[in-house]
């Protein structure tokens, strides 16, 4: 029969689209991920300026329910966020995007004075400190 290697070539062709991209090309996961970075970063260096921990556990928590139900499993989860090059380019990454905002990332000062309008302005960042 040669409808079976047919079928096989097909699929084999069409098995990359159904490939899933790593979780740093997910948006609403590496963004969200990288903005509680921030926020703990912010907490780590501002006196005055705390975590509402429960609430960035849960978000976290939310994160990872979400990439599972994107398919990803617990294993390729954990390699996502433990891993020393994804937490390297999740450093440069945010700190991209606080430049973008005005900011200098190793300005605590100017990290700090973020961290509070962020608090004011009810932000996402905002809502995960106190």
């Amino acid at each position: 029969m040669r409808l079976i290697p047919v079928l096989t070539l097909c699929l084999a062709l069409a098995a990359p689209a159904f490939a899933k991209p790593h979780l740093r090309e997910v948006p609403e996961i590496d963004d969200t991920l990288m903005q509680i970075a921030i926020a703990d970063e912010i907490r780590k260096t501002c006196d005055g300026i705390n975590a509402r921990m429960i609430r960035a556990f849960a978000q976290v928590t939310q994160l990872e329910s979400r990439a599972k139900s994107l398919g990803y499993s617990s294993d390729e989860i954990d390699d996502y966020v433990s891993s020393k090059s994804e937490k390297r380019r999740m450093r440069e990454k945010a700190s991209g995007w606080l430049a973008a905002q005005g900011v200098k990332a190793d300005d605590d000062k100017a990290l700090c004075a973020f961290g509070k309008a962020q608090i004011k302005n009810d932000t996402y960042i905002g809502s995960l400190l106190r």
